[in-house]
C-alpha cells in the first residue's frame, strides 16, 4: 500500500528519518511483530521530536488515516509488555 508519512515542515532531515522509523515500527507490529525494546527506543526518539501530547495525537491521527494502522494501540501494548517480548497487533486494518 502506498501512502505518505506525516511530516512537519520544521523537522530536520534526521528527525524526519527517525519519525519514519517509528512509524515503520508500528507497521511491523501489525505485519509481523517487532521487539518491544526496538519499538520503545523508536518511540522515545519520536517523543523527543514530538513532545507535545496534542501534536502526537495529531500526527498519530494523520498516520492512521493514511495507513489504517493505529499507533496509540501499538504504543499502549508496547508499554504493557515485558522486556524481550514481541509487539504484534492481531487486528485487521481499515
Amino acid at each position: 500500500m502506498e501512502y505518505s508519512y506525516p511530516i512537519l515542515a520544521d523537522w530536520s532531515t534526521e528527525e524526519i528519518i527517525d519519525v519514519i522509523k517509528f512509524f515503520e515500527g508500528v507497521e511491523q507490529a501489525y505485519e509481523k511483530g517487532i521487539k518491544r525494546e526496538d519499538l520503545l527506543a523508536r518511540y522515545r526518539r519520536f517523543k523527543q521530536i514530538v513532545p507535545s501530547q496534542a501534536e502526537e495525537k495529531s500526527v498519530f491521527r494523520e498516520f492512521e488515516e493514511a495507513s489504517g494502522y493505529i499507533s496509540y494501540q501499538v504504543v499502549k501494548l508496547t508499554k504493557e509488555l515485558e522486556d524481550g517480548q514481541i509487539v504484534q497487533i492481531n487486528s485487521n486494518r481499515k
